[in-house]
């Protein structure tokens, strides 16, 4: 049977091609064939358009809801900034998201749900690239732009990434209409760095120190902390670098410490994802388990929820 179908859909491609050595009634229904075949070929393999491309405000707005813990202000800002940016049909230049915060808090994971949300296929589409070093990063990126213009590009570990390589990023994230022929202004680009980790920790701790809600913290109250730590950071060529100066970056997105009831969610969480029964003495017995900081408060996990899921299988039964 799987033989007999991809013999049929070989003659359908192929029916697109010939069909010129037909005769007028032959070609329109050879013609019929081919127009069947490119559909069917759409639907089987990705491509970039429609089919496989689409952004989805609600489920996205859901997912940061409903999956990501803990985060609030990176929640709001992520929303805002991805839902402005997919709506417009005319965006004068790329889309450049940099994710900030202490190790674990979601900064991978969100950028997960965000390709969720815009490719069918998700962080295994085609067309997101997750860099790894490569002397030829123009080149990967005009290549990777030029086969599908809504291309989604994640750089991890930006702060520790070599200026000659920063230098070879910037012309894509300005205003050009075009840069050797290609446009790159549907393109998303996202950095992930701990640079600013600190700062962001001490206004949070400010906040649990003085009896404050942690819900009460604003963007306005973290976007100076990092802003000053991004830019003045002499350990990292990436916050002291051009790309920062000329506002390359459209949105610097804060990440929280996370505290113990969220490493908690992200315990149920896990258990769900395994085809568990989410279990809460369980997870609260391994989440107190885990190393907080300040050592004697004890209030933020060390690690966020980075090591719950090889935490969990040594308290499952």
């Amino acid at each position: 049977m799987k033989e007999t179908f991809s013999a049929l859909f070989h003659f359908i491609l192929i029916s697109s091609v010939v069909v010129h050595a037909f005769e007028p009634i032959s070609t329109t229904i050879v013609a019929g064939l081919g127009t069947l075949g490119k559909k069917l070929y759409n639907y089987l393999f990705e491509t970039c358009d429609d089919n496989w491309i689409g952004f989805n405000a609600t489920g996205l707005q859901e997912d940061l809801e409903e999956k990501l813990f803990g985060q609030h202000v990176a929640s709001r800002v992520i929303l805002k900034a991805v839902t402005g940016f997919m709506n417009s049909e005319n965006p004068k230049k790329p889309l450049v998201l940099s994710l900030h915060g202490w190790t674990g808090t979601g900064k991978i994971f969100v950028s997960q749900l965000i390709a969720e949300n815009i490719y069918q296929k998700g962080m295994a589409s085609g067309f997101v690239h997750l860099f790894t070093a490569t002397a030829q990063l123009q080149q990967w990126i005009k290549g990777n732009v030029t086969n599908c213009p809504r291309s989604m590009f994640i750089f991890d570990e930006m702060d520790k990434m070599h200026p000659g390589l920063i230098d070879g990023i910037k012309p894509y994230l300005d205003f050009y209409e075009r840069l050797d022929g290609v446009s790159y202004r549907q393109a998303i680009f996202i950095f992930l760095s701990n640079a600013g980790a600190e700062e962001i920790v001490h206004v949070a701790l400010d906040f649990w120190t003085s009896g404050r809600e942690r819900e009460e913290i604003e963007l306005k109250d973290l976007e100076m902390a990092l802003s000053l730590s991004v830019f003045n950071n002499k350990n990292s060529e990436y916050q002291a670098h051009v790309m920062v100066n000329k506002n390359l970056v459209d949105f610097f997105v804060p990440f929280l410490p996370l505290e113990f009831k969220h490493v908690v969610q992200c315990g149920l969480a896990e258990m769900a994802a395994k085809g568990l029964t989410p279990a809460a003495a369980v997870v609260d017995h391994m989440a107190r388990d885990i190393n907080y900081f300040p050592k004697d408060e004890r209030v933020f996990s060390l690690h966020g929820c980075k090591v719950i899921s090889i935490r969990l299988d040594f308290y499952i039964d």
